[in-house]
Formats: structure tokens, sequence, C-alpha cells
């Protein structure tokens, strides 16, 4: 008889703990609303909310920048459906998924690249978070502005202050585990919106209807330039979604139906993105006529309202957005991956703590100093996890014809149908490497080395690049 841990027969303790077993059927608690919810603490963030700001720099207007928002998100839909849709069927999180494509130890690869992206964003939302707080701070203690004034590793004292302040609450919070991360981010999304709403409505106060450029970039663009631009854009929008495209399994697990998913993501992707887009064009336009320059960070504007209370209401609701998107987009997926690595001794809030410590050490604030700055990491990020995702969905759709024996996921025997060459798929690894080749060189050509036209297509040249790559290779070495 075989070996049962945690309800799956012939299952290897070094494959397996609570949080990477399958979830029952019985136990997926999630509504369509928990998956909007989700969503809505993704989307409403200040990382996200200047990510759509920034789209302004490369010479799209207000209507150019709408429409690329809502192209990009209406394709971000559909690639959500496609890779939450197995971790749904068989309750499995994305390291766990990913042992299909990559082999049951060469996964721990594949986990351990998103856990380090996951690891950066997290110190970066967390940084976002912090400036929130530090507007908080000076308002009620103008004095402690004589701390900015001594810097170490290009963060001033009140900004490592208010940093590790809210490293410490997020923490608290997070260790609590999903259900309790569930209720949080429920009530994060719906709480933004008001917020966003009244700054809204007081940017349309003081600069009016009729005032609004929606031309706020200083570069004229050709027909041609503006096709690329757009392109770029929609591309960006991918890119910035490119994280949670390889672990949204980690949340679609805990749907009750495929339906549920779907309708979640409906609901939070489209139609709540395209509605937080249309306030962030308004709020980003109108800045520019009410204090005389284009401001992208929400914070900013808020701290500029000279209103105390507002001030506080604005920051408070900033601090709990990117809360909210960092449990979603950056603590559950690296928390699940370093579990991943070692499930014998490192749990769901183990993995979660590691996260947190790493968070700190890339001094996260030197990775986002310009708004430039974000759509470049932006674009290079997704071009490093676009090829994972173009194997990943191969593999299930084209050669595995979605089937999976869940069983054989978590089993070290060498008959198991996911442990190719000792654990790991070298057919996967080598089309994963070649993929990444083709799509961070791309970004590198185009963003730093400039010597191809500046553009974001490194993403679909990954996930495309990846897909083919691993397709022709499986069959060739007639593994399908």
């Amino acid at each position: 008889m075989k070996e049962s841990h945690h309800g799956v027969p012939g299952s290897d303790l070094r494959l397996i703990n609570e949080d990477l077993a399958p979830i029952p059927a019985g136990k997926r608690t999630w509504s369509a609303y928990s998956v909007f919810a989700m969503w809505m603490s993704d989307v409403h963030s200040v990382g996200g909310y200047t990510f759509a700001a920034s789209l302004f720099l490369l010479g799209l207007n207000g209507w150019q920048v709408l429409g690329a928002l809502v192209i990009g998100i209406a394709i971000v839909n559909v690639l959500m459906n496609l890779i939450g849709k197995p971790s749904q069927q068989h309750g499995i999180p994305y390291p766990v998924m990913a042992r299909a494509s990559m082999g049951v130890m060469g996964a721990n690869f594949a986990a351990l690249i998103r856990g380090i992206v996951g690891v950066v964003w997290y110190g970066v939302q967390t940084y976002f978070a912090s400036k929130a707080v530090a507007t908080l701070v000076l308002v009620f203690f103008p004095d402690a502005a004589a701390l900015q004034a001594t810097r170490f590793l290009r963060l001033d004292l009140l900004g490592w202050a208010c940093f590790f302040f809210m490293w410490i609450f997020q923490l608290l919070i997070f260790q609590r585990g999903m259900e309790a991360i569930r209720k949080f981010i429920d009530f994060c999304g719906p709480a933004v919106y008001i917020v966003m709403f009244l700054l809204m409505g007081w940017i349309l106060w003081k600069a009016g209807w009729d005032s609004l450029d929606l031309s706020l970039s200083d570069k004229v663009l050709s027909g041609g330039e503006s096709f690329v631009a757009m392109g770029s854009a929609i591309l960006l929008v991918v890119s910035y979604f490119a994280a949670l495209l390889l672990n949204f399994g980690d949340f679609s697990r805990y749907a009750r139906t495929e339906r549920d998913m779907k309708v979640g993501n409906f609901l939070g992707l489209p139609v709540n993105f395209i509605l937080f887009a249309i306030i962030v064009v308004i709020v980003t336009a109108g800045s520019a006529k009410v204090f005389g320059h284009m401001i992208m960070d929400p914070i900013e504007i808020v701290s500029k309202i000279d209103n105390k209370w507002a001030v506080v209401l604005g920051s408070v609701t900033f601090i709990i957005a990117t809360m909210g998107i960092n449990i979603v987009a950056n603590f559950v997926s690296p928390a699940y991956d370093f579990a991943n690595l070692f499930p014998k001794y490192v749990d769901f809030k183990r993995g979660g703590l590691i996260t947190s410590i790493l968070a700190v050490m890339v001094c996260p604030w030197i990775f986002v100093d310009s708004p430039k700055a974000i759509t470049i990491f932006v674009s290079v990020f997704g071009a490093v996890l676009a090829p994972l995702f173009g194997v990943m969905v191969a593999d299930f759709y084209l050669l595995k014809k979605q089937v999976l024996k869940t069983e054989d996921l978590y089993t070290m025997a060498p008959g198991g149908r996911y442990h190719y060459d000792g654990g790991w798929n070298k057919v996967g690894v080598a089309a994963l490497v070649l993929a990444s080749v083709l799509s961070i060189g791309w970004e590198l050509c185009t963003q730093l080395l400039k010597v191809l036209p500046e553009n974001n297509f490194g993403w679909v040249i990954g996930a495309i690049g990846g897909a083919v790559t691993y397709v022709a290779l499986m069959r060739g070495a007639r593994r399908v």
C-alpha cells in the first residue's frame, strides 16, 4: 500500500506539506466576489496608479493611454483564465503546477525565479506604503522633517523608520494565514475606491472639465510612432501582471468553481481596471492644471491638499491599498515558492517571513526612484517571467491536453509521470533558458543598450518563444 501524506497516496515528504497539498473541493471557499476583491486589492495600489500614469511618458495622450489600458487588460483577463484553470480544477498552487512541465524537482527552479521577483516587488510596494506613512508623520509632527537630512543606503532616516513600521505591520497580518488574508482583501479594494472617487472629484473641482488637457507629454509622435507606442503600452499592461500570470493558481485553487473564477476575473480585471484607469487618467491630467506640472504619485497629490484630515484619509487609504497588493502579488507566491524548496522545514508562514527579510535586503527604493525606472523594471521582469508562462500554458493545453495526474505531482518514484530525468525535465529547462535569453536580450537591447528602437515587446516575445520552443523540443524528444 502506498504511503499517504496529507491525503495524497504515494506522496513524498520532499514534495508536500499542508500548504502545498491539493485543497479538497469541499474546502474551496472563494466566491466570485472573493476573486473580484482580490483583483481590486491588486489594481488599487500606489504602484498601479504610478504605473498607469507613467504611460504618458511614452508620448501618448489621455485617450491613447486609456485605450492601451483597456486592450491590455482584456488580454490579461484571457491569460489569467488559462493559467488559473488547472489550479482551480486540482486545488494546487503554482509551484506544484510547475512540476508538470519542469519536473517534480525542476519546479524548484521555476519557483525560485517567481519567488525572487515577488521579494523585490514586496519591498517596492512596502516602500510605496511607507511614503504614505511619512506623509502622515509630517502632517502631525513637522519636526520629523529633520530626519530627512541624514541618509543611509540612499534612504533618509524618516524613510527607514516608516519602512520598518510598514514591514512589521504587514508581517503581523500576513502571519495569520490565508483565511485572514481573504477577509482583509475583501475590505481593501472597495475602501480605496471611495478615496479615489473623492480625489477625482477634488481634482475636477479645482481644474474643471473644460481645462483638462489630455496631451501631457512633450513628445510629438508620427502615426507609425504612435502605433508602436500604443503596442508598447498594451504590452506593458500585460507585463505589469506578469507575476500573477504565473502564480494566479495560488488563488484560483481556492475558488469554489471555474465559473466563480471567471466571473471574478471579469469583474476584477476588465471592469474594475478600466474604471480605475479612467480615474487615473483624469487625476493625472488634472494635476498638471492644478499644480502646474503632471504628478504621477497619488500620495504626493494628497499631501498637497490643504486639509489635514483629507491628507490623513488619503494616506491611510493608500497604505491599506498597498498592503492589499502586497498580499495578492508579492507575499502569497514567494511564501509558497520558498515552501516548495524545503517542504519539510518551511511552511507558508515561514516562507512569508523569509520573503519579508529578503525584501529589506534588496533596498527596493533604488529600483523605483523615477516613473521611468518603473516602466523599465516592469518590462524587464516581465521578460524574465514570460517564458515560464509560455511553457506552462503550452504544456497543459497543447501537450497534456488539459489532463493532469495529481498524485504524480507529489511522488519521487521513477515511474511517476513528472519524474522525467531524476526529477528534472531537462527539455523544459532548455526551452526556458533559450526563450529567456531571447526575451531578456530583447529588453536589454531596447531599454538599456538602445541598439533597437525603444519598445516593450519583451513579454510577448518571451511567452511565445517559451511556448514554441518547449513544444518543439518536447515533440522532438518524443515526450508528448
